[in-house]
């Protein structure tokens, strides 16, 4: 299990389940992905789950209050940089929307809740004490993140006046044509992108995370009371994935690496 103990900008190193039921979230998690939960008091009406797999915090999971009401659950995305207000001046400049200004998170780290300039939402981390997931690619924990947005070449620009991004075009033949982000300086692939197609969906960044066995785990979700949005299927010479959906209605994928 490779860990990590810094997180390089424009890489995406955190994800964070808002949920209407954080019993019943721990408990689907555990089962599907194995993880180890960690229940840590966060603000006098607030409980912050941290959720390991193995002896690395992966991802986190917290029940929406009252400033939430009325948000479906989901799961958002957060991007480790540089400087969090530098980046979300940025956005702005580029015509996306700060939605939670800069701040603290106790002595953690500093972040911001924004979006692109179609409306997808993720969020921007300067680590302090808690760099974010300290694993990433193995079983249970996160391995990738995609964006799907109504334009394709304006999401493009953005990223990469925003967060440093380049981006590469992929024909992916009868899945037609797939836009790979990379790190600023170097061809680590940072996320991915799509043309969003279905229609009444908001454009939305996609959380995968990496399962051993993605047919088991689709059918485990069943199991457990959530929904199969899309049925296991392979990317050639990738790996194979699905869209799924937890008991409380928070969507994310599963994804086995064909290697």
């Amino acid at each position: 299990m490779p860990t990590f103990s810094k997180h390089m900008h424009g890489t995406f190193s955190w994800a964070e389940l808002a949920t209407t039921d954080a019993t019943a979230a721990k408990k689907f998690y555990a089962s599907l992905l194995g993880w180890a939960c960690e229940d840590m008091r966060s603000g006098p009406d607030m409980i912050y789950t941290m959720c390991k797999v193995g002896a690395e915090y992966a991802s986190a999971l917290y029940q929406m209050g009252d400033a939430m009401k009325g948000m479906p659950p989901h799961w958002a995305s957060y991007i480790t940089v540089d400087d969090v207000d530098a980046v979300a001046k940025k956005v702005v400049e580029q015509g996306g929307k700060v939605l939670k200004e800069p701040f603290e998170v106790l002595d953690v780290g500093r972040m911001a809740v924004v979006a692109d300039p179609a409306g997808a939402t993720f969020c921007l981390w300067t680590a302090q004490k808690h760099i974010g997931a300290g694993v990433l690619h193995d079983p249970g924990a996160m391995t990738w993140n995609e964006l799907f947005t109504s334009d394709i070449d304006r999401a493009g620009k953005f990223y990469a006046s925003v967060i440093g991004w380049t981006t590469q075009a992929i024909d992916m033949g009868n899945m037609g044509v797939y836009t790979l982000f990379d790190r600023p300086g170097e061809k680590g692939n940072a996320g991915g992108m799509m043309p969003l197609m279905q229609p009444g969906v908001p454009p939305h960044w996609l959380v995968y995370f990496a399962v051993s066995d993605c047919d088991k785990s689709a059918q485990q979700v069943r199991e457990l009371g959530g929904k199969v949005l899309s049925p296991p299927m392979d990317i050639p010479n990738i790996g194979r994935f699905a869209v799924v959906q937890d008991p409380q209605g928070a969507t994310f994928a599963l994804y086995k690496g064909a290697h």
